[in-house]
């Protein structure tokens, strides 16, 4: 196995915010795609644990964790799953939704920066290394690019052409998971960091 296949065990985070008024927000979109992994598994992500709700697919040796700290905080509960399991950063994968990528897109990668993404910038703080796996899950750009115009958009819900492509991203990103957890990372983004991948046409 290469660097990036599969590690012994897996924690694989959520980004999003945790009260209902959040929900179906864009911010909530990590949220969307790790829950849609658990209920493949027929796992419940309910567990209060690690500031956290937390799922755990034993067969699979698997954790699934929706921090519940507000995405700026996010690294803090992932700071305390790492401790109390004792697995490395690189162990990690973080799925959530990214500015920079057009809806229908989908970009996994190991390390590099937060790209001014709060959850990830979080992580990248408080676990001391950007060593951890990202999802990346594209919801576009606002029309107008700002620093209060971007909060707003993330913040804001899907539009129209959004929501309808919506599910098809949701179930695209849990195919994503589920692969690279059978087959390897490389394979995943061998397969689903090109255009077209998610089956839905992307809005740029």
């Amino acid at each position: 196995m290469d660097s990036l296949s599969q590690p012994r065990e897996t924690l694989i985070v959520g980004l999003g915010n945790p009260e209902s008024d959040y929900a179906d927000t864009r911010h909530n979109l990590g949220f969307a795609c790790v829950r849609a992994l658990a209920e493949r598994f027929d796992v419940e992500i309910k567990r209060k644990r690690w500031r956290s709700l937390v799922g755990r697919a034993e067969s699979r040796r698997l954790w699934l964790v929706l921090p519940q700290t507000y995405m700026n905080l996010s690294g803090q509960a992932i700071a305390a799953a790492l401790r109390d399991t004792g697995l490395p950063p690189n162990q990690v994968w973080v799925v959530h939704d990214e500015l920079d990528i057009p809806m229908c897109r989908l970009r996994i990668r190991h390390g590099g920066s937060g790209a001014g993404h709060n959850g990830v910038l979080s992580l990248i703080e408080s676990l001391g290394t950007q060593d951890f796996v990202r999802f990346r899950v594209g919801i576009g750009k606002p029309a107008r690019k700002s620093e209060q115009g971007g909060a707003r958009y993330v913040l804001g819900r899907f539009s129209k052409a959004e929501a309808e492509r919506l599910d098809t991203v949701v179930g695209g990103v849990a195919d994503a998971l589920e692969l690279a957890l059978e087959a390897g990372l490389d394979r995943a983004m061998e397969k689903y960091n090109r255009a077209g991948a998610l089956g839905c046409e992307e809005l740029k």
